[in-house]
């Protein structure tokens, strides 16, 4: 008899609701700074690379926690859901103090810096913690928690947008966003420290070999699985920090409502929450890279288009639902894979060092597409975005050809 026999079902479930809802929560941190840029750069006269750097900041703070995790095996060594815990705590203290102290950018993207390394404590040890639950089922899984983060990351642009945060067709105030985001993350370490346990697929605690974070690469499999992630994050960061203000500024340009702008900002974010779901079940019967690959042809095809419907805000914002939906359903599934292909006992680390990696090559496009949209238009500032789609595709079609594939989705590749 397995473990999972052991655990009724209900309660599996009940675990993963929990999870990722305070996932949900405490990712609401990620964007808070980055949903209020146009009132920060009138209060603060903020630049376009300071602009850049609200979110790059947080993406640099998430890197340099991830190595320094993966390094010591940290994610393998303090129970996960301690760790998701104290980091959401942390993380919301430094985001709070924003708002509540801070009057120019260079402290501000300080507590952000600080903010990201926090975070780095809260999604990969999510992952574990889900994955110690599923198996069979396990892109599911993890796919309702990287769901559970993308709407987390789009909550802000709903916050600005909200009567309840002060917003309104005008400039609404951007502290009651930072504050709101940092609540809801501590509200989210109170529900996974209290209510969220490990799964009976959880590993013995592993032994300190900082090698291993380097180990994992070695092997071909998962180090396709990780170049896969990589052309992933290449466009994934990029859109959905840019494409909300890209919405703005068409619907300004043909006066319509501000409020809707946010409002479809919010929406072409949080509905990759589904695009996650869906994905993951289906990668589960269908196969990990053959869902990877098509997730990435429709979502590359939209980052080629939609910078040319800036003047056609209703169809671009359709577009962009589309895009949203299509650029974040296959991230669980590298994920998922590199579960599946690494040495059990290390998973936290491997996944940990697969989500440094990412989000160290998120500040390059990040930072890339204001100079390209000032030289040469919205038209032309997306389309470099697909350069990271097509070599994903290459890495899971390689995937797919690897002996060691099998392991993956019970045998569906």
């Amino acid at each position: 008899m397995t473990g999972l026999r052991l655990w009724p079902r209900s309660r599996k479930w009940r675990n993963l609701w929990l999870l990722a809802i305070g996932e949900l929560l405490a990712m609401a941190l990620w964007f808070s700074a980055s949903a209020v840029v146009p009132q920060l750069s009138e209060a603060w006269q903020l630049s376009s690379g300071q602009q850049s750097w609200l979110t790059m900041s947080v993406q640099v703070g998430f890197v340099v926690g991830a190595l320094l995790s993966a390094v010591l095996n940290v994610a393998d060594r303090i129970p996960a859901q301690r760790l998701f815990a104290i980091s959401a705590v942390t993380g919301a203290l430094a985001n709070g103090a924003i708002p509540l102290f801070v009057t120019s950018p260079e402290l501000a993207l300080a507590l952000r810096f600080l903010t990201g390394v926090s975070l780095a404590g809260v999604y990969p040890p999510g992952m574990k913690l889900m994955a110690t639950w599923c198996k069979e089922d396990r892109g599911l899984g993890i796919g309702l928690l990287v769901g559970a983060l993308t709407v987390g990351s789009a909550l802000p642009h709903l916050l600005n947008a909200l009567p309840l945060t002060g917003g309104q067709a005008g400039i609404p105030p951007w502290r009651p966003v930072l504050l709101t985001a940092s609540a809801l993350a501590l509200l989210g370490a109170l529900l996974v420290a209290r209510f969220v346990k490990p799964g009976p697929l959880l590993s013995q605690t592993a032994p300190f070999d900082w090698r291993y974070a380097t180990k994992a690469l070695a092997d071909r499999s998962v180090r396709l699985a990780n170049f896969g992630y990589l052309g992933h994050m290449w466009e994934l960061y990029a859109m959905w920090a840019w494409a909300p203000i890209f919405l703005l500024a068409a619907y300004r340009q043909a006066g319509l409502s501000a409020t809707s702008a946010r409002l479809a900002g919010f929406a072409v974010v949080a509905v990759g929450g589904i695009g996650s779901v869906v994905a993951g079940q289906l990668a589960d019967r269908l196969g990990r890279t053959r869902v990877s690959i098509a997730s990435l042809v429709v979502s590359g095809a939209c980052a080629l288009l939609a910078g040319f419907f800036f003047a056609s805000p209703l169809i671009l914002t359709l577009l962009c639902l589309v895009w949203g939906a299509a650029v974040v359903a296959d991230s669980a599934q590298f994920s998922t894979a590199v579960s599946e292909l690494s040495d059990p006992r290390y998973v936290g680390t491997a996944l940990t060092m697969q989500t440094s990696l990412g989000f160290l090559l998120t500040l390059f496009t990040i930072r890339m597409v204001p100079p390209l949209m000032e030289r040469f238009g919205w038209e032309w500032a997306f389309p470099v975005l697909a350069l990271g789609p097509l070599f994903g595709i290459w890495s899971m079609w390689r995937l797919r050809q690897q002996p060691e594939a099998v392991r993956m989705a019970s045998g569906n590749r």
